[in-house]
């Protein structure tokens, strides 16, 4: 047998997804190409390693087990490859972190610099809902968690990097006259909610709640993209961050409509278990946020201060 690491990667990457077009955008290569070193691996063994029912992909008992196979040796030679780096004296290993899916449009910026800075330091970043992000960090799955609300059961530590402004929004279309709308005009808008879990869709039911507006659920999206297409296509309206609708804004696809106690404001912080011992390039990039973020904000986000 004569498969390569290149295969390896490829085959373990589409049995964790059950997917070759997801594995494909992960790995940043064309979908031929996966399915060529897929095809070119599967045909070392005369076991199936997965099969394709209707369009759905299976991976096998057979597959399962060269795959956890796949694993420990990619697990290996990375840790090869961090020992490497680490006898030059650069920063090696890996970063894990958990974040909503709101602060996909932030997080990045906090990342860029000390991310080219060591060549050495891998990322994985788990984009998902408020639970599934508190879960992971109280499992000590990940080193940090980007959230705008505290998770008051844990005990952590954390770094408080920006304010999370949350606006009534909807498309081109709608038109309101006056400084603000009245609660009665509110009443009669069908809302788009975030699906339970979300810190958004909490923040948007307590909104509601605490200035007794009585209205109605249009729909529920799972994601902030799809709840924003809504939006735009003119579907419903939604309190929603401001951070993750810039370009929308800028180009007339979306507008602020003017609620009175609106804003909602909250903050983005970057947290960890108080318990946890931190890595050295975890406790390295507590050093880069703590020096940088008040430039990164300067330099990334002076938008918000139009809003």
């Amino acid at each position: 047998m004569h498969y390569t690491l290149h295969q390896l990667e490829i085959f373990y990457k589409v049995c964790e997804l059950k997917s070759v077009t997801k594995a494909s955008e992960e790995l940043f290569l064309t979908q031929p190409a996966v399915s060529i070193q897929l095809k070119k691996f599967q045909d070392q063994f005369q076991i199936p390693l997965f099969e394709v029912v209707g369009r759905k992909l299976y991976i096998t008992e057979f597959g399962e087990e060269i795959a956890l196979a796949a694993e420990n040796i990619l697990n290996e030679v990375n840790a090869i490859n961090y020992k490497a780096l680490s006898f030059q004296g650069e920063l090696a290993g890996k970063l894990k972190i958990a974040i909503v899916s709101t602060a996909k449009y932030a997080m990045p910026y906090f990342l860029t610099d000390f991310m080219n800075k060591h060549k050495g330091v891998d990322l994985a970043m788990d984009v998902t809902n408020k639970a599934e992000v508190v879960r992971s960090l109280e499992n000590n799955e990940v080193d940090f968690a980007m959230v705008s609300t505290i998770p008051k059961h844990l005990k952590i530590n954390r770094i408080q990097l920006m304010d999370n402004k949350l606006y009534l929004v909807g498309g081109r279309q709608y038109n309101h006259s006056g400084k603000y709308i009245s609660i009665k005009a509110f009443e009669q808008l069908p809302l788009i909610y975030r699906e339970q879990g979300s810190a958004t869709r909490n923040q948007m039911e307590y909104f509601i709640a605490a200035n007794k507006i009585s209205t109605y659920k249009k729909m529920e999206l799972k994601s902030n993209e799809a709840l924003k297409q809504a939006v735009i296509a003119g579907l419903g309206f939604s309190i929603m961050p401001l951070i993750g609708i810039k370009n929308e804004l800028n180009n007339g696809d979306l507008q602020v409509i003017p609620v009175k106690d609106l804003p909602l404001t909250t903050n983005w912080n970057l947290i960890w278990l108080s318990s946890k011992n931190l890595s050295t390039i975890a406790k390295h990039f507590v050093d880069h946020i703590n020096e940088n973020k008040e430039n990164i904000m300067k330099n990334k986000f002076d938008w918000f201060d139009n809003y």
